[in-house]
């Protein structure tokens, strides 16, 4: 079954491909669509001058940092608002303002109230995914089996004791929607702080080349961080996903 579905995303990758390659071909254009392999030589010359794997790691650390945090302060937000009602009364509407609330104005105001610097990059694209991860994790903690927790009780669980053995795995697919959605969401939020006022990381790279109107520039950063998230997804987040739907299957 695994190397069913290996075989298919092979091959969904290579029809993407293969339309990329028609479609410059018919554009017949390399400032407007370059053709894949033409990026290969200015990849090669960005790898080795350092100049990508800087980029791309100062990107990576800041998705990192943000990432760890809303999904904390998410997580922790949404559990507390899923168990109690009151609670949830109070902060729903909080929480509505700041999900409607376009990302571009947080890392504004972010910006103009902290300054251009990296706590402000990271706290812009935290606030703008802690909702998502709240409203996800309301809705498992709302979930959650009372008769489960009525026998944590009776056996006098401990908190730590019911939120490692109770509560965290049921909550899992949750954590696992979050966080899959999470990891998507936050690396293009990333890439506009950058864009928008950072000076190092794969967005402001695209920046400098979108000013100079190089495509294959823009398509080799681009493409370069796609493949990173690509690998996270594979790697870490589906295997993670399989290995709950497996709890939950026994």
């Amino acid at each position: 079954m695994k190397d069913t579905s290996t075989g298919v995303t092979a091959l969904s990758l290579f029809g993407l491909l293969l339309l990329w390659v028609v479609a410059a071909w018919l554009t017949a254009d390399a400032t407007v669509l370059p053709q894949p392999w033409s990026l290969l030589q200015p990849f090669w010359r960005e790898t080795v001058s350092g100049e990508l794997p800087y980029h791309l790691g100062s990107t990576l650390i800041r998705v990192i940092w943000a990432f760890t945090l809303a999904m904390a302060v998410g997580t922790a937000l949404g559990l507390v608002m899923g168990r109690y009602p009151a609670v949830n009364h109070w902060l729903d509407p909080w929480l509505v303002i700041f999900l409607n609330l376009p990302a571009l104005v947080l890392i504004v105001l972010c910006y103009l109230w902290i300054g251009l610097n990296e706590t402000a990059a990271i706290l812009a694209v935290t606030l703008n995914k802690i909702p998502n991860v709240a409203t996800v994790i309301r809705e498992g903690a709302r979930a959650l089996d009372p008769q489960i927790d009525a026998m944590a009780k009776v056996y006098r669980m401990s908190a730590w004791a019911r939120l490692r053995h109770v509560t965290l795995p049921q909550l899992a697919p949750f954590l696992t929607a979050a966080a899959r959605s999470g990891i998507a969401v936050i690396w293009k939020i990333v890439l506009v702080v950058e864009f928008l006022g950072r000076s190092s990381g794969v967005g402001f790279q695209i920046h400098l080349y979108f000013q100079l109107f190089d495509v294959r520039m823009v398509l080799v950063y681009a493409f370069s961080f796609i493949a990173v998230m690509l690998a996270v997804e594979w790697l870490v987040l589906q295997p993670w996903e399989r290995r709950v739907r497996r709890w939950r299957g026994t």
